[in-house]
């Protein structure tokens, strides 16, 4: 048991909200106010609260780190590399601020999604592998002790890849119809609507596509239902694996819902992640952009151990503001 007092216990779930709060990844129009949300604040102090009467660690939930953009006008391979580290450390630090408010501390459990869906993106499940092993390792190596990762394979253990989708998808899914109708009612759905199907045309018209751009776009818009349902299947089933845990998102959320969503990394566009762009140094701060925008902004690619890492952009270079990325487009090697 903490041996906080019940007013201080109070003060201290506050407290930890703010710290996490205070990296709020909004969604524009999503009823958020001032610089760290009081409802958001209250909406989640319960879940707070629970943990600390009974002197546990406050768990998080986070599905993310799925598999890098297939798409090489984004990102630098299949692996990750420095924009999961500084995400990763950044999530570990959290947790150790979290654990100076409250001794017991705090754990992020990263629930990496590539399995869930990344058959609709074009991404083998052997890249999959690598990019979860990478991500192990990378985290061991930081000695970030208040992370670990959970994926699919954990929960269907033995079974084939695509049986593990079809199951997921089976005994926890919605209809596709009934997305459709959230979809069309407006407001947050059709906003993450709008920005995974975004995100499908850019991952998906890279230089191997040789169709049209109407083509591509109508695909993208059915897979994005595709990308959601199973999504929801996946977090249905966290919901039910870790009830007690409070869950992050890394897609902006509206205000007082059950995820908050966070920010893992200084970038000018609040849907952009590690894995779909590269992290870029200026002045000794980093910021994620798009592989290609990097490039035409003049950064440089910097190798670590014999493998791409990072970008550095001289401080008073232009940044000129990011183009569409057609299909074709080739970063330089």
């Amino acid at each position: 048991m903490s041996d906080l007092a019940v007013p201080d216990t109070e003060l201290a779930a506050v407290e930890v909200l703010r710290e996490v709060l205070a990296h709020q990844r909004r969604m524009r129009e999503g009823g958020c106010t001032g610089e760290v949300c009081p409802r958001c604040v209250g909406h989640h102090l319960e879940a707070v609260r629970d943990a600390m009467a009974s002197g546990r660690r406050i768990e998080f939930v986070l599905p993310a780190f799925p598999t890098k953009s297939p798409n090489p006008a984004k990102v630098l391979g299949p692996l990750p590399d420095l924009a999961e580290e500084l995400a990763l450390r950044f999530l570990n630090s959290l947790c150790e601020r979290i654990g100076a408010i409250y001794p017991p501390g705090a754990a992020i459990l990263i629930c990496s999604d590539g399995r869930v869906f990344n058959d609709l993106l074009g991404v083998s499940d052997e890249n999959v592998t690598g990019y979860v092993r990478a991500l192990d390792d990378m985290i061991t190596r930081m000695g970030a002790t208040h992370l670990e990762q959970f994926t699919l394979d954990k929960v269907y253990r033995g079974a084939g890849h695509m049986d593990m989708r079809t199951m997921l998808s089976t005994g926890h899914a919605p209809e596709i119809e009934e997305l459709r109708e959230e979809v069309r009612a407006g407001g947050a759905p059709l906003a993450m609507y709008r920005g995974i199907t975004r995100f499908m045309l850019e991952d998906l018209s890279g230089p191997h596509y040789t169709g049209t751009r109407s083509a591509l776009q109508r695909e993208c818009r059915r897979l994005a239902y595709r990308v959601i349902q199973r999504s929801r299947a996946w977090g249905d089933l966290l919901g039910q694996l870790f009830p007690a845990a409070i869950r992050l998102s890394i897609h902006p959320q509206p205000c007082g819902t059950e995820k908050i969503g966070i920010l893992l990394a200084d970038t000018p566009d609040a849907w952009l992640t590690p894995w779909h762009s590269v992290a870029v140094e200026s002045g000794g701060r980093f910021t994620l952009m798009k592989r290609a925008d990097a490039e035409r902004a003049g950064a440089e690619p910097v190798h670590v151990a014999g493998r791409p890492s990072h970008y550095v952009l001289a401080p008073d270079a232009a940044r000129p503001a990011p183009a569409p990325h057609e299909p074709g487009h080739r970063p330089r090697a």
